[in-house]
This record gives structure tokens, C-alpha cells and sequence, in this order.
């Protein structure tokens, strides 16, 4: 619907009679290095039966996990819009879950574990969704679905609940510093992770932002360390800049908003102000948080 009227116009070829097309969604998972392209089955297609069967064929040739041959190229991008989607509505139901325990004081991490030892329990946990995929493709269903009269209900739900985890974590993290008498105004606030996700440089669409932008609102101070994002893309795309070395400094409250394992293993009580609290974001520290989402 997109590319195909733009080749033929630039072109002026005639499209399924002098050129054809094929199509296979990306599948990659950025940071990954145990899922990496060729361990991943690929969905392939083309514009006609034959030209499908061709590049089912070539994708055999370097795919060692297979692939699987959709019926029409719709079909295939359908597949790609309803992978993500399916994931961002799964997270969307435990940041609300999220929310529901953290009021009736319920660690939400021991609930999804005890819950998880059922069988066909999906594992999700809280978080921020960013990324290019995630936060994005839903809205592409959302679109299309309007475009022939459909309202998506849940869909969009599940991208307002996500989007709204930013602003969400940042008012945890104050109402945390007050509840230990720490002046919001001024305080010195270290965030932790400026990327999508753990363990990759990928800044795109990143939801931190979110929370540092909440987090100035309040008055706060915020620094902002990840070793992974480049300081001057993160600049250019946010109008922020991270450290990639930390500072020998103190702050009142530190925020892991990324699961990096370079954070880890760092020295939280050399980072904290006396009284200072840590909100993991993530859910990886443990007994060292003073509360996670």
C-alpha cells in the first residue's frame, strides 16, 4: 500500500506483471545474543504465490530455525503488527496490576511468581515499553482498524496504560523521598539506563525520558548514567545528556530504570546521600530497593 505505488510511479513498471514483491518482518531481538537472525524462524511472503515460494527459498538458505511461508504479504505484516501488539497489551496488564498492588501494599513481583508456577501462566513483568516496535505497532492496527471502522478498544487501552508508566514512576519515586523527609526541590535524583532496554546502546523511543521529564517537574536535579547510550544521540533525540563514567557524587535517590548488568554490581551506598532511597524500576535488586514498581 505504500512502497508499491511509489516503485511503479518512479519506475514506470507495472507491478505483478514487470517486477515483483516479497516481504519478511524483522524479527530481531536488539541486545539478544543468544536469539540472534538466524535462530529465529522467519515469516516470509511475496506478491504472488511463486514469488513467495522464491523467497521462502532464499531466507532457507541463511535461516537455520526455518521459516514459515504466508499466504499473501497482508497476511505477514498482519502476523508482525499482532506479535507486538499481543506484548505491549501483556505488559500493559501487569503495570496495571502494578499500580492495583502497590495501593493494597502487595509486592507485585511475589504475585506474578507465585502465580507463575501454573503452567500456561504468561511471564510479564511491569516496566517501561518503548523501543521501535513495541510502543509503535499497535498503532499501526489501531490506524488501520479505524481506517475501516473499527474502534480498538483494548489495543489502545493497553498503549494509554503503558504510556502513562513514566509519569507514574516518577510520582512514586517523590512520594518515596518524602515518606523518608527528603526535600523534593533541589534533590539530586541519578537515573539509571537512558536505553529501551537492558544490555543494548538502542535509545529509540526509549521511555525514560518519560520519567526524567516528570522528574524535573518536581524541582529535581536529575543525572542521568548509562555507559551503553551514546551521550550525543541521546542529546540529539531528547535534549538530554547522559554520563557514560559516573561522577564521585552523592545523590538523595536513584532510579534503575534499565536492567544493565553494569548496574548491577555498582556500590549503591557509595552513591546515596545519608536517608537516600532506591526505586528499581526493573525488579533486579532485590532486598537493595527500597521499593520496585
Amino acid at each position: 500500500e505504500e512502497c508499491v505505488p511509489v516503485l511503479e510511479t518512479i519506475s514506470g513498471l507495472q507491478y505483478n506483471k514487470d517486477f515483483f514483491v516479497g516481504y519478511s518482518p524483522e524479527r530481531i531481538n536488539p541486545g539478544d545474543k543468544e536469539h540472534t537472525v538466524d535462530k529465529i524462524l522467519k515469516v516470509t511472503s511475496g506478491s504472488t504465490p511463486e514469488i513467495g515460494a522464491e523467497v521462502d527459498a532464499l531466507y532457507n538458505q541463511v535461516i537455520t530455525a526455518g521459516t514459515h511461508l504466508a499466504p499473501t504479504i497482508r497476511v505477514a505484516e498482519a502476523a508482525k503488527v499482532i506479535e507486538n501488539s499481543q506484548r505491549d497489551i501483556n505488559i500493559a496488564f501487569v503495570n496495571e496490576l502494578a499500580k492495583i498492588f502497590n495501593k493494597l501494599d502487595i509486592n507485585t513481583h511475589d504475585v506474578l511468581e507465585a502465580a507463575g508456577t501454573k503452567w500456561n501462566f504468561l511471564p510479564f513483568s511491569p516496566g517501561l515499553v518503548g523501543g521501535h516496535c513495541i510502543g509503535v505497532d499497535p498503532y499501526y492496527l489501531a490506524q488501520k482498524a479505524q481506517e475501516v471502522g473499527y474502534h480498538p478498544e483494548i489495543i489502545l487501552a493497553g498503549r494509554r496504560m503503558n504510556d502513562s508508566m513514566g509519569s507514574y514512576v516518577a510520582g512514586e519515586v517523590v512520594k518515596l523521598m518524602l515518606s523518608k523527609d527528603i526535600s523534593v526541590k533541589n534533590a539530586k535524583v541519578l537515573v539509571l539506563g537512558m536505553t529501551f532496554k537492558e544490555n543494548c546502546p538502542d535509545v529509540r523511543n526509549t521511555k525514560v525520558i518519560d520519567v526524567i521529564s516528570n522528574l524535573k517537574e518536581y524541582g529535581v536535579t536529575v543525572t542521568i548514567y548509562d555507559p551503553l547510550a551514546h551521550p550525543d544521540e541521546v542529546a540529539q533525540e531528547y535534549g538530554v545528556r547522559n554520563l557514560k563514567v559516573l561522577k564521585k557524587e552523592t545523590y538523595h535517590a536513584i532510579v534503575l530504570a534499565v536492567a544493565h548488568n553494569e548496574f548491577l554490581s555498582l556500590n549503591f551506598e557509595k552513591l546515596l546521600e545519608p536517608q537516600g532511597v532506591i526505586y528499581d524500576v526493573k525488579g533486579v535488586l532485590g532486598s537493595r530497593a527500597d521499593k520496585r514498581l
